[in-house]
């Protein structure tokens, strides 16, 4: 088996280390599970992995520096394997192509010689056209299950950039794939429309909370004061990747017109990694954010936000607004649910699903600022913002109940089931 460390040191991950602890007598454990995450979106892959482990399977998680974290190292029965080491964005081409080349090279290897039955891809990586076609044939010529989790199901067609090609492609991957998990009903619905997938093999799971960031005593008061906020501010938050189809602009307009009607303790934090190919847009941004605005009214974090930090922001925050032009569902949406933090979300995707109103958020119409404004203004003269301390734990139970990592795990052990007949 290939292996590599960020160190550089192999870890034994041979099935006499796996057999140093008695394995729970679950078929699992002997089939073996091996996670593709595409060295991307290490929250998803932690939970996933761990709950996976604690359904007693034996677990190989192939990522890079990213995905990396000491429970992949200490968890028995689980191995990490760093195909791709770092991805520094300091990094040059010739660097970067040379490391992801070498991932490409051991993925092949790792497949060839590994013991577990089933791959179960997160995320294809870079070149995903060659993952969606050549590497998809190349697993099943060696025998393997394959099992692929469609965060979007078109994403091009979502940015704007579908092409027949993209969707041929795409069609390939899934008609190969031995079973695939969505999380809505209508991402069901596309996958056997659009691209002729059977009923049977796809599972629509609810998307889970995430759990791979640090929850510390700090307190929503000490966040504030850590953002530079007054106690009695009303802190809007915008928290992810900085796209078009996250519809900033709209939430930029919306909060305009709050500070018309003489508002004048709201806060705006626009917190989120620009997106390679959306700089045009994130200049745009920053161009409106810093001269419709007196200056402090927005607080600018357009940067990667370390997870140690997640909290600041989530905790620091009244509300969470998310005003997507487009979406299918959204993680961010999740998060904030384990944090607590109450959400006012435009009507797209299947937000519907997930927000009850008055309980656990707010929903309007998207493309329309005055209706976002209108929805931020509604929240806050709400029971759920005057309670806002209570509604937070009431929140959290909500997602534990609803959205938990062991009901996901339950379902993607079922399916792996049927995939091995």
């Amino acid at each position: 088996m290939i292996s590599q460390t960020n160190s550089g040191v192999a870890p034994d991950c041979s099935e006499e280390t796996r057999s140093q602890k008695p394995i729970p007598p679950n078929w699992f454990s002997r089939i073996g599970i091996a996670l593709l995450t595409g060295c991307q979106d290490r929250p998803y892959a932690f939970g996933l992995a761990m709950a996976l482990n604690s359904q007693g399977a034996s677990v190989d998680v192939i990522g890079s520096d990213e995905i990396d974290s000491p429970e992949m190292h200490t968890t028995p029965n689980l191995c990490f394997l760093n195909f791709r080491g770092s991805q520094g964005k300091n990094s040059n081409f010739i660097d970067k192509l040379s490391k992801l080349l070498s991932y490409y090279v051991k993925l092949i290897c790792y497949t060839a010689n590994s013991s577990p039955k089933i791959l179960h891809i997160l995320w294809n990586n870079k070149f995903e056209f060659f993952d969606r076609t050549i590497l998809m044939l190349y697993y099943k010529l060696m025998g393997k299950k394959v099992a692929l989790t469609a965060h979007n199901v078109n994403q091009a067609r979502r940015d704007g950039k579908d092409s027949w090609f993209n969707r041929f492609t795409l069609k390939i991957q899934y008609r190969l794939c031995d079973h695939i998990f969505v999380h809505t009903e209508k991402m069901k619905s596309e996958l056997l429309q659009d691209f002729g997938v059977a009923d049977e093999v796809v599972t629509v799971i609810r998307h889970p909370i995430n759990d791979a960031f640090p929850d510390t005593e700090v307190t929503p008061a000490e966040a504030k004061r850590s953002l530079g906020l007054r106690t009695e501010e009303k802190a809007i938050l915008f928290l992810g990747r900085i796209r078009p189809y996250k519809g900033i602009e709209y939430l930029l307009d919306a909060f305009k017109l709050l500070l018309s009607d003489k508002q004048t303790n709201y806060r705006l934090i626009l917190a989120g990694e620009p997106k390679k190919g959306s700089e045009e847009y994130l200049q745009e941004i920053r161009r409106s954010a810093e001269t419709k605005f007196d200056r402090g009214r927005i607080i600018l974090r357009i940067q990667f936000i370390p997870d140690e930090e997640m909290e600041v922001y989530l905790k620091g925050a009244d509300v969470l607004v998310l005003p997507y032009k487009e979406i299918f569902q959204s993680g961010i949406l999740f998060l904030a649910y384990s944090f607590g933090l109450p959400v006012v979300a435009t009507d797209v995707g299947s937000f519907r699903e997930e927000i009850v109103e008055g309980r656990t958020g707010f929903l309007c119409k998207p493309g329309d600022a005055k209706e976002l404004a209108k929805g931020i203004e509604t929240y806050f003269t709400s029971d759920l913002y005057r309670n806002l301390k209570l509604r937070r734990e009431e929140l959290k139970r909500y997602a534990k109940e609803n959205h938990s990592w062991d009901a996901v795990a339950g379902l993607t052990c079922k399916a792996y089931t049927t995939m091995l007949g």
